[in-house]
């Protein structure tokens, strides 16, 4: 067993709920409360509609539940199915070190496993916080994005532990499900480049899947390579290049990392929050139609990512446009707003829109690329047809850690992501199984009251 291995299942097995500060309960049922109002909104989705058919074909001695439904599934299939709602969207949560990625996707790896075995509130809770951990300690330390790599890198290593730990794992065996879930999956980051297909939002729930898979296997007595981490040929040397040595979990103050999240307020990429917000707040002072140039600076993660590739300035498919700078600008300035409706093919395709990208540049700026991850900051300026210039800069957008959403407005964005498919009282009965999920003795009622 290498280092970094010992290190991260000893912790997995050793982290108990009575570890756990109140506000970091409080973070995970806000946690969940956005994730699964993300489901939702996703559910009628095609490539949700296409996981769900697979895994309804699929039978288990293990019946997992697949979210929205009264159907069951296995579960590695039905953490597939659930996290590509999840993901669908693009609304679920995100964290920023210098690393980053959306530790949300991992849950459906939990709820996946407690549901069939049982579990309760508690343990689903804790499982949810070392999966948090795990994920974003590994991206405290390497940026897999600047690698040529997907952040599926370190969710399924998240995702395995949070399995592992609802089933109840022991170290040796928890060990075994990391090597077994590092070894067989490297995901490219060529998900995240060029025109975006469904699988962008697809990649990180078959982490989840695999994930779950590797923990079943463990507990079966799988074994995998001894050294996936540290050893020749394993994690660090073949996809970083050099050794990367973690410090030990659950030392000192140091805060959960769970508590250090960002949520979204608009259905889009974390890197486009901050132009959507700044493009409404100055879509009040100037018409679109009024509007001459739009200059955008921001840090170079964003232009990277949401401004780059052609692609993101005509966008042809939904994933592109969630992911583009440029359309979603624009679609903030032209409708007053961004939400899910924003993203039809008629949309996408808008001449109007197509004229305002136009008149838009979209640079990066070195001191805000310096200040990033801490802030993400962005500066817009709008020259009108009559030569007045506006401008507006945000570095804490809604919903960043240092302005967060208030639990009332978790609730409203459940409320509404949900609203197409469940009656405002079936919605008020999962928020509260929600807030209460610590006194919960199984996940039954919950899955329950997200019946469509």
């Amino acid at each position: 067993m290498d280092r970094t291995t010992e290190l991260l299942s000893t912790y997995a097995c050793r982290l108990t709920y009575q570890d756990l500060p109140p506000e970091v309960i409080h973070q995970v049922k806000r946690t969940l409360i956005d994730t699964l109002g993300c489901a939702l909104g996703g559910f009628s989705a095609e490539p949700s509609t296409i996981a769900r058919r697979l895994a309804s074909r699929i039978t288990s001695s293990t019946p997992s539940r697949i979210l929205g439904t009264k159907a069951d599934s296995a579960p590695d299939m039905a953490g597939f199915a659930n996290g590509v709602m999840v993901r669908y969207l693009d609304c679920n949560d995100s964290y920023f070190s210098p690393g980053g990625g959306h530790p949300s996707d991992m849950i459906p790896a939990i709820l996946a496993m407690a549901d069939p075995l049982g579990c309760d509130g508690q343990t689903v809770i804790t499982a949810i916080v070392l999966a948090y951990e795990v994920f974003c300690r590994l991206s405290d330390e390497v940026v897999t994005g600047d690698l040529g790599w997907d952040q599926g890198m370190f969710s399924v290593i998240g995702a395995a532990c949070g399995a592992g730990k609802v089933m109840g794992l022991d170290r040796e065996a928890m060990s075994q499900a990391l090597s077994l879930a590092v070894v067989p999956n490297l995901p490219l980051g060529v998900t995240r480049v060029g025109e975006l297909s469904m699988w962008k939002g697809c990649a990180a729930a078959c982490a989840t899947r695999a994930g779950i898979f590797a923990a079943q296997l463990a507990q079966e007595g799988m074994t995998g390579p001894a050294e996936p981490f540290d050893g020749p040929r394993g994690l660090w040397e073949q996809s970083v290049g050099q050794p990367v040595v973690l410090e030990p979990f659950g030392g000192g103050d140091e805060p959960f990392r769970i508590t250090e999240t960002s949520f979204k307020f608009f259905p889009s990429q974390i890197h486009t929050q901050g132009p959507i917000a700044l493009a409404l707040e100055l879509h009040a002072q100037v018409p679109a139609a009024e509007i001459a140039t739009i200059r955008v600076r921001t840090y170079r993660s964003a232009v990277r990512s949401a401004a780059t590739d052609p692609q993101k300035w005509a966008p042809q498919t939904r994933e592109t446009a969630d992911h583009s700078i440029p359309y979603l600008v624009a679609t903030a300035f032209q409708d007053g707003a961004v939400t899910p409706a924003s993203f039809t093919t008629d949309r996408i395709q808008s001449p109007a829109l197509r004229r305002l990208i136009a008149k838009m540049t979209i640079e990066e700026d070195l001191k805000f690329t310096e200040r990033f991850p801490e802030e993400l900051n962005c500066w817009m300026e709008i020259t009108s047809t009559s030569g007045q210039r506006f401008t507006a800069a945000t570095a804490y957008p809604k919903g960043h850690r240092q302005n967060p959403l208030q639990d009332a407005e978790l609730e409203a964005k459940f409320r509404h992501l949900a609203a197409d498919i469940l009656p405002a009282p079936q919605c008020h009965t999962a928020l509260t199984q929600l807030w209460s999920l610590e006194q919960a003795p199984n996940l039954r009622a919950l899955l329950d009251s997200l019946v469509v």
